[in-house]
Formats: structure tokens, sequence, C-alpha cells
């Protein structure tokens, strides 16, 4: 029973660095990327000049009042 803490000790973080390593990776490709990915498609097309006009069209700014 020597060194038993040790051993386990070992086969644990290397463990727990693998299941980190893979938790980051599924983050990284199953959350970060499809969502920039979203905003980069969103910003393509978009145009603030015509979403402030729909805004201000309907009375969402005080400072702006509607036409």
């Amino acid at each position: 029973m020597r060194r038993l803490l040790a051993r386990r000790m070992k086969f644990h973080l290397f463990g727990a660095f693998l299941v980190s390593i893979g938790c980051a990776a599924l983050y990284k490709f199953g959350v970060a990327e499809p969502r920039k990915k979203a905003y980069a498609e969103f910003y393509k097309n978009y145009d603030p000049m015509k979403d402030f006009e729909a805004m201000r069209a309907a009375g969402v700014f005080q400072s702006a009042p509607p036409k």
C-alpha cells in the first residue's frame, strides 16, 4: 500500500486533464464556432440605418421622435 495516493493521483490527474480538454473542445466546436458563424451571417446583411428608422417609427426613442 505504499505510494497508493501517488499512483492514484497520477491516474486521476491524467483523467481530469483529458476530460477538461474534451470539454473545452466540445464547447469550442459545439457552441463558440456556431455562435461566431451566426453573428457573421447576421451582420453580413444588417443595415443599422434601416433598423434605426424602424425603431424610430415605432416610437422606441425619446430623443428621436417618429416622423
